[in-house]
């Protein structure tokens, strides 16, 4: 079963946190990390690469913190996965570096049917939105709608 980095984990964890607060209510990076018991360097390194792409606005200072400015109906879970990862393949031999990551490069039979599946799942990461994997849109895609698959995260 694939995972999702803990990185990535971080940020929507955050995410969802800060979606839930008034507009203009700013959350510090270290409210975040003990609330949810995350450790603190990991996830302001993730608020501050969103904030760096514009997903979040940081106010330094005694009462600053991030708030959300852009629009997570916008933002592709693909783009935000690769946004605090850089370029990921689902295996090593996907990635920029290919045969230099993979002894089995040079004999492997599955290459081509490789890259397929990870076009397939990209192009799938690519229509979700953060707002639906955190809950705060209802689903576009029907994949969700199946039987004993929540339509919701809490």
């Amino acid at each position: 079963m694939m995972r999702l980095n803990r990185k990535v984990e971080y940020a929507l964890i955050v995410l969802k946190y800060m979606s839930q607060k008034k507009p203009g209510q700013l959350s510090s990076a270290k409210e975040m990390s003990e609330k949810f018991q995350a450790p603190f360097d990991a996830t302001s390194r993730v608020l501050q690469i969103m904030s760096h792409n514009g997903v979040l606005r940081s106010e330094h200072g005694a009462h600053g913190g991030y708030q959300i400015v852009r629009d997570l109906e916008k933002i592709s879970f693909y783009q935000l996965n690769e946004m605090i990862l850089g370029p990921v393949g689902i295996t090593k031999c996907i990635s920029k570096e290919g045969d230099k990551n993979c002894d089995l490069q040079s004999n492997c039979n599955i290459v081509s049917p490789i890259r397929f599946l990870n076009f397939k799942f990209s192009e799938f990461l690519k229509q979700l939105t953060v707002a639906e994997v955190l809950g705060l849109s209802e689903p576009k895609l029907n994949l969700f709608r199946s039987e004993g698959v929540p339509n919701h995260v809490s």
